[in-house]
């Protein structure tokens, strides 16, 4: 199935002719996209002090998309993120992850994703793999995307939206630092959970 394909109710004899061929529809989709900050979202999600989840986002990124409907595998994406944004509901959290404990965002301002292999995985599911550069350290990233549908909004913009997941093991970026706990265990978990929505807005 091209990409932007949504799940439909044909019989399966239809649906198998329609997979040998490109979906006419699906055209009109190809193209370069500018993904729209004020309606997407890139957050994270770390365990703290063992039993619970601290949440926080990034509120100043860009990013672009090329998507190809005949050809899913020719689709990519880039992101860059201005890590002076990242917000976790605390002021006291968000100075402590800027400084040089953790991002050092004097010294490395940005973090970016640049993908190198676009997958269809079947109906609405792709998966993108990419370099995410954190700290000045470069590492394949893999995001599994759900495709949530095309739309025209009431400004005449020509929208498309995914929502994404991944995981990462923030000391291979070497984001090492830590506290031990009394109880045993860390403050802050190793493993950080990020969560995507896009929604990107077709160039004119």
């Amino acid at each position: 199935m091209g990409i932007f394909g949504r799940k439909t109710t044909d019989t399966p004899a239809a649906t198998g002719a329609a997979a040998a061929a490109v979906n006419p529809d699906l055209a009109a989709l190809t193209g370069e996209y500018t993904i729209d900050p004020a309606h997407s979202t890139i957050g994270f999600v770390a365990r703290h002090a063992m039993v619970t989840n601290v949440k926080g986002s990034f509120k100043d990124f860009e990013g672009a998309l090329h998507l190809d409907g005949a050809d899913p595998s020719a689709s990519t994406a880039t992101i860059d993120v201005k890590m002076e944004s990242i917000d976790t509901g605390s002021a006291d959290r968000d100075t402590h992850l800027k400084s040089s404990d953790f991002f050092k965002t004097d010294e490395f301002p940005a973090m970016t994703f640049r993908s190198t292999k676009t997958e269809a995985l079947g109906g609405d599911d792709y998966r993108i793999t990419g370099e995410l550069s954190i700290l000045g350290t470069t590492k394949p990233l893999t995001i599994d995307l759900e495709f949530n549908g095309s739309a025209k909004d009431p400004f005449g913009n020509e929208r498309v939206g995914f929502e994404g997941k991944a995981e990462i093991l923030r000391s291979e970026w070497g984001l090492t630092w830590n506290a031990a706990l009394e109880t045993g265990g860390v403050l802050v978990s190793d493993k950080i959970k990020l969560n995507f929505d896009i929604s990107a807005i077709k160039n004119a």
